[in-house]
């Protein structure tokens, strides 16, 4: 069965350049193995990859060793929706790919909030 992304249709890539994804297929797919739920397609700001490392976790530095060539503003990545809500609510919250963000992240946010904040 196909994934589902927010809109209820097909769940799209979310970026294969860099690839992303808690499988690094390149979509925001998610399971029980994925603790941190990254279903959240967003394109990368500077001031959310700022709050980020001020959080604890450091999305700009690579870590090849993960296959991670770290982010950068414009870069596409799927997040963990609850470091998203947080975010949002520190008005810091980056632009959102209904598309590809997986239907999964409505257990944590609204439709509403994740529109409000629309890059497609």
């Amino acid at each position: 069965m196909t994934a589902r992304n927010v809109l209820g249709t097909d769940l799209l890539p979310c970026s294969y350049d860099p690839l992303t994804g808690y499988y690094r297929d390149g979509c925001c797919n998610t399971d029980a193995q994925d603790p941190g739920t990254h279903v959240v397609c967003a394109r990368m700001t500077r001031e959310f990859l700022d709050f980020s490392l001020a959080r604890g976790n450091d999305l700009i530095t690579p870590r090849p060793e993960y296959r991670f060539a770290g982010l950068k503003p414009g870069d596409r990545w799927c997040l963990c929706v609850l470091r998203w809500r947080e975010a949002l609510s520190e008005g810091v919250a980056p632009p959102v790919y209904l598309n590809s963000t997986h239907s999964q992240a409505l257990e944590r946010v609204s439709l509403a909030q994740l529109q409000s904040h629309a890059a497609d």
